[in-house]
Formats: C-alpha cells, structure tokens, sequence
C-alpha cells in the first residue's frame, strides 16, 4: 500500500509536488481550487503537462483531488444541487488534466428522511456531473462521512448502495474510507476483526479494488462519537493497532493511503507518513520477528 499525505497547494501544482517529494510521499492528494470557493482560475495546461511529466519522473505511484466542501450532490434546494452538479464537473475536468488517479467526494446532507431517495438524487448529481465532465474523466471516490448533523454516507450500507446506483448509470465509481469518520460514524477499525468486517462487506459486493484510497487519520473522539477531529497516527483513539491491521488487509494491498493531520507543515506530513511507514513495515514482518522484540 502506498502512503503519503494531503499536501498543500499553496505555490500551485508543482509546487505540490515538490511538497510531496519533500514529504516522502508514495501518493498524495490536493484540491484542484480552493475548496471553499465555487469559482476558481483555470489550470495551465503548459503547468499540467510540465506537473504530469515530473509526477512520472518522481517515483510517485498515484494522486488524487478532494472535491470542494461547497458541493453537496444530495441537496435539497435546487440551485444549489445545480451549482453542486457544475462543481462537481469542473473538479472532473481538472483532475483530468492533472492526471489524478481519483477524485474524492463527500455525499453531503441528506435529501430526506428516505435512505433510496438520498440515493437517487446523488445519482444524478453524480451523472449529471459526468455529463457536463464530457471525456475520460478519472474516478469519483465516495468518502463515507462521520455522521454529525444530517450527513449521508455514513454507514457502509448507505455507501454501498451509492455506489452501486451510480455504477447501475455507467459512471465509474469507487470509495475513499476515511478511518476517523469511520470510527466516529460508529464502524470499529481498531483491529484486524473491524478491517475486516468492512472488506467482506465491501468487497463480494462491489469488487476488487473499489476501495482505491484511505485517509488514514487517527480521531481525536470516540467510536459512535460524530466528531471529525483528526489526530496523528497512534495518539488518538484508534491507535497503532488500527493501522497495523489495515496494512496486514490483502484486499488493500493496491489502494493508498493519505494523512489529512492538523498541525504545522511540512513536519505534521513528514511525521505522520514516516509513522505509517513503520506500521506497514510491523504489519509485514515475519510473526516470529514481532515476537523477538518483547
């Protein structure tokens, strides 16, 4: 499994990538634009060629974009699912012309009360949104949520009939498992046993590699919690264990996984990578090897 970090986009894309290089990143992610403002300057495609070339010289296996928080593909009010929808296709157009191996999206608030109803109207944004995208467009990453207020994807049933509504509509799609949301939406990973139970409930259903990234993140609160506050990796309430198990998962083996860490840059990246390094180093390591060091 490749690691690495949401790196910062301050500088623009090269710089970026320099980040991530600085970093030791194996995979990383960005956002395309500021990720709180609809509209945005066009990328460069000089600067998108230039990035895409250096990307394949640096050793770094795969990237991807974390769509605006403004979108939210489940809206209620009408003008803002369309704005939701617009946005949803100009965060495609530029993953595309950066290369990006996924676009990751949060479902948003409900639309109703009625779980199939959600669904349906994330359907739609989702085509709708590829649609407008037009061309080969990279993936889109269903992110599950934490669960405060009225968020929808928080359980796996609630991703998973997502994502089978919009592949049943031709759009490729596959899901970002973030571990705090998932430990604050109440799906336990803080061992082998949690991880999985989350891959065969997954994997039989939706396929081999529907789970391309994870955002690694520690949670500052506990299981069932609500609370997307992230912590670094082994000080909060997964804790190592939680981690190791999740590089010991075989189904895993071809996803990434990214750290989204508070803190000051570059060191809370470098830190937070070099820990995940060593866990999937343990997790890789002969039985007998673990038992020496007592």
């Amino acid at each position: 499994m490749r690691v690495g970090a949401h790196v910062p986009m301050v500088g623009g894309i090269m710089h970026a990538l320099e980040y991530a290089i600085e970093t030791e990143c194996e995979s990383f992610q960005i956002f395309s634009k500021n990720p709180r403002q609809w509209a945005a300057k066009p990328l460069d495609p000089h600067e998108c060629a230039r990035f895409r070339a250096e990307l394949g010289d640096s050793g770094i296996g795969t990237f991807f974009c974390h769509a605006s928080y403004l979108i939210n593909a489940g809206a209620e009010d009408p003008l803002l699912w369309e704005r939701s929808t617009a946005g949803l296709a100009d965060e495609l157009v530029r993953a595309g012309m950066i290369g990006a191996s996924g676009v990751v999206l949060h479902l948003g608030r409900r639309y109703s009360d009625d779980d199939e109803e959600c669904i349906a109207r994330v359907a739609d944004c989702l085509e709708r949104a590829a649609d407008l995208a037009g061309g080969e467009s990279p993936p889109l990453l269903l992110e599950n949520s934490a669960g405060a207020g009225r968020q929808f994807g928080v359980s796996t049933g609630e991703m998973l009939s997502a994502l089978l509504s919009a592949r049943a509509r031709g759009i490729v799609v596959g899901l970002c498992i973030d571990t705090c949301h998932a430990l604050a939406g109440g799906i336990d990973l803080r061992g082998e046993e949690g991880w999985r139970g989350l891959v065969d409930a997954i994997i039989p259903v939706a396929g081999e590699g529907t789970i391309a990234l994870i955002h690694a993140n520690d949670s500052k609160g506990d299981l069932g919690s609500h609370k997307d506050r992230h912590e670094w990796i082994g000080d909060g309430r997964l804790g190592d264990e939680a981690f190791r198990a999740m590089f010991a998962v075989p189904e895993l083996s071809g996803a990434s996984a990214v750290v989204e860490m508070p803190g000051d840059p570059p060191e809370k990246d470098l830190v937070n990578v070099r820990r995940l390094k060593l866990l999937r180093a343990c997790a890789e390591a002969p039985a007998d090897r673990g038992r020496g060091r007592a």
